[in-house]
């Protein structure tokens, strides 16, 4: 799918309610904390609306970038 901004956020989907307008309402948030435009915001957003549950999924992930954190073994002794 094509991204229809060239931007990401910084956001993780898993966990979050898997109702479309808890993904959306999340997605629109984090957005606008990370300095979005509200037209930005909106063009995702109507992208994501435009067609089915997958395909809200697909364009909303297509905007999410998740940040890698490092992998910490705890039974790992020096």
């Amino acid at each position: 799918m094509k991204k229809i901004i060239n931007k990401t956020v910084k956001l993780d989907l898993i966990g979050i309610d898997g109702n479309a307008h808890a993904i959306l309402g999340v997605f629109r948030r984090q957005a606008l904390r990370e300095g979005w435009t509200m037209d930005e915001v909106e063009q995702v957003l109507n992208e994501a609306k435009s067609s089915n549950y997958d395909h809200l999924l697909a364009a909303i992930l297509n905007h999410c970038e998740v940040e890698d954190e490092p992998f910490i073994d705890e039974d790992y002794e020096d």
